[in-house]
């Protein structure tokens, strides 16, 4: 009995590359959990610019300065550097599905909380609702990575990060066009409370909504699999003692993360720089139109929504990873170009499309900057290349917001474009000297 035994064993290891292939299976509900975290997603980056697009109308109805204004975009930002590490462990050790429903419950209750700030004196719980909603966008960042690779075939992890980020990228698109449309520029305080009650309703019922599905219906991870390279990675993840600490030390010392850590970071500050602005920089040109400034911005996220689902499937396709990173920086950078010099044509609809064309290609590089990483760190876990990848996204998006926010005061929006083009050349630059070293794909080889 216990010969027959040892030579299934034997003959079974002999065997290794026919018969013990490592199972994987792609599951269809894999598409129920990805479309569950893109509204997620959605529900709390919609909440990130909905002071800042209507940022006249927030500062005269709080009586507030637009400092505060901005700070409600920024505290996204502010929150999420010391919070990434222990979001990121908590993503590791738990799973996906405790993170999401942390992320869920804090943006459900942040929202309810903003319900009750309907008075000129309660900015500060109005910021409170928000800096919790903040707090909660640390366990959301760094999942679309983690959700592709854990749920999806090789042929299509691309794709559903790409997908993945287009939750937060539809967030904010909400966030641009709404709050202009339901809270009204009106001398009549009234009409300005009536519409920010209305809007805080809406957004605290839907966050409500969305954690229920997720409740319900969300997975940490499928029974098998996806592909032989995530089951590598999580038979290696189970048997490997080494703590949380270690993985992040190895990736500060990976020189090609660290270098599209940097020239990823320049490129996603500038956008969260001209995002929170964009109302003064609209006004600034034409006055009266706040409404025009939020479908601009809206223009800017629906342009780079498109441009990260064709980035995606792109990658799936061709799998050229640093090529298609430096040909979506090299063209974010004339985009800007070209929304810079545009700014001063008297006509609205000319800022429509250059502000739609620096989307495209500057929005659309999220999801190809978050696979490149993956490419370059594996078998790191994805949440953490990830985490540390945003974490230094924030710290770049507050350094460049105040920034740009100071040049804009004193030298005006043009020269203040002029030094954020000059940024993104030399991100350009950094990209071009990443060396091309594709891991993943070599264990899939």
């Amino acid at each position: 009995m216990e010969k027959n035994s040892s030579d299934y064993v034997k003959t079974t290891e002999a065997d290794v590359p026919v018969t013990q292939a490592p199972e994987t299976k792609v599951y269809k509900r894999r598409w129920l959990v990805l479309i569950i975290f893109v509204l997620y997603s959605a529900s709390n980056a919609m909440q990130w610019i909905q002071y800042s697009i209507i940022a006249n109308i927030v500062m005269r109805y709080y009586n507030v300065t637009s400092f505060l204004v901005n700070m409600t975009s920024m505290i996204y930002m502010i929150t999420y550097i010391p919070l990434v590490f222990p979001a990121s462990y908590l993503l590791e050790k738990f799973g996906l599905r405790y993170a999401v429903i942390f992320g869920a419950l804090g943006t459900a209750l942040g929202s309810w909380i903003k319900v009750f700030s309907v008075a000129n004196d309660r900015f500060w719980i109005t910021f409170l609702g928000q800096s919790l909603v903040a707090v909660s966008q640390t366990f959301i960042l760094s999942v679309p990575a983690r959700l592709a690779a854990v749920w999806f075939g090789p042929d299509q992890v691309s794709s559903a990060c790409s997908i993945g980020v287009f939750g937060n990228q539809l967030g904010i698109a909400i966030g641009f066009l709404f709050p202009p449309m339901l809270v009204e520029n009106s001398s009549n305080v009234c009409i300005i409370e009536k519409g920010l009650r209305l809007m805080y309703y809406i957004f605290a019922i839907c966050t409500t909504v969305i954690l229920l599905l997720i409740l319900l219906f969300f997975k940490s991870e499928p029974p098998l699999p996806p592909s032989p390279a995530q089951a590598v990675q999580k038979r290696e993840n189970k048997e490997s003692n080494e703590k949380f600490s270690h993985s992040i030390k190895k990736l500060f010392t990976n020189i090609s993360y660290l270098l599209l850590l940097f020239s990823y970071s320049i490129n996603i500050g500038i956008f969260y720089a001209i995002s929170t602005l964009l109302n003064q920089i609209v006004l600034q040109h034409f006055p009266g139109h706040e409404q025009d400034a939020g479908r601009i911005g809206l223009t800017i996220i629906c342009a780079g929504m498109l441009g990260s689902v064709v980035c995606g499937v792109l990658l799936d396709k061709t799998h050229k990873f640093k090529e298609t990173t430096i040909g979506l920086y090299t063209l974010s950078l004339v985009g800007m170009v070209i929304f810079t010099f545009t700014l001063n044509v008297r006509s609205i609809y000319v800022i429509y499309l250059t502000a739609g064309i620096l989307g495209f290609f500057m929005t659309g590089y999220l999801p190809v900057g978050f696979e490149f990483a993956v490419e370059l760190t594996y078998p790191e876990p994805e949440g953490t290349a990830a985490g540390v990848l945003n974490a230094a996204v924030q710290i770049f998006g507050i350094t460049f917001t105040m920034l740009y926010g100071y040049l804009f005061n004193i030298w005006g929006d043009f020269w203040a474009n002029v030094a954020l083009c000059v940024t993104l050349g030399f991100g350009t630059l950094i990209t071009i000297v990443i060396p091309n070293n594709l891991r993943r794909q070599n264990a899939k080889a």
